[in-house]
């Protein structure tokens, strides 16, 4: 029986001009309806080839812990990565130029027709769609564990109990974050220098 072999993951690649990290950042953030977070991991990893996917992991949970939103978190950290100060420039405007018109554009629609129930329920079923897209990302990025100081079984349990913290307990999540987070990190450490 011939024995299966996995295919080299083609090597990364990086972006030619702060105009290109403009481009991608701002094709993300159109792409992001409900979220910006699944559109970037398939565009950062699997199509523009700029990370890894335990690169951008590592990107991914620095951005979380960092005050502000996450995607321009990781933004500034990926154009920073490679074009320096111009680069994470480049990257937060193209993540929120054009949207940033589209949004004001639909808060002064959406003032205008809010009483109607088909605006409402349009947006119930938004709030669907950017929760599949975060589970989506999650079931993505599992593999990762693998490779993890942390092991699937110890990554999965704080997965687990930060769900159960944040989504059953309703726990604030920066106490979340500072407990079950430096837990994680001290686990992590613990288990790198045995």
């Amino acid at each position: 029986m011939p024995e299966l072999t996995h295919a080299a993951a083609p090597p990364l690649r990086v972006p030619q001009s702060v105009g290109e990290v403009f481009r991608i950042f701002n094709r993300m953030a159109l792409q992001g309806f409900g979220g910006v977070l699944a559109v970037a991991q398939r565009e950062l990893v699997e199509r523009e080839r700029w990370m890894d996917r335990e690169q951008f992991l590592q990107s991914l949970s620095l951005s979380q812990v960092l005050p502000g939103p996450n995607i321009v978190n990781l933004a500034l950290m990926v154009g920073d990565r490679f074009f320096g100060w111009r680069g994470a420039a480049a990257a937060l405007g193209g993540m929120l130029c054009v949207p940033l018109l589209i949004v004001l554009l639909l808060a002064a629609l959406y003032g205008q027709f809010m009483h109607l129930p088909s605006v409402a329920g349009a947006l119930r079923g938004m709030g669907a769609v950017a929760a599949g897209l975060v589970i989506a990302t999650a079931l993505k990025l599992v593999g990762t564990l693998r490779g993890n100081p942390l092991g699937w079984r110890l990554g999965a349990l704080f997965a687990a109990l930060t769900f159960l913290a944040i989504g059953v307990w309703r726990w604030p999540m920066v106490g979340v974050v500072l407990g079950l987070g430096a837990a994680s990190v001290a686990t992590a450490w613990w288990r790198l220098q045995r």
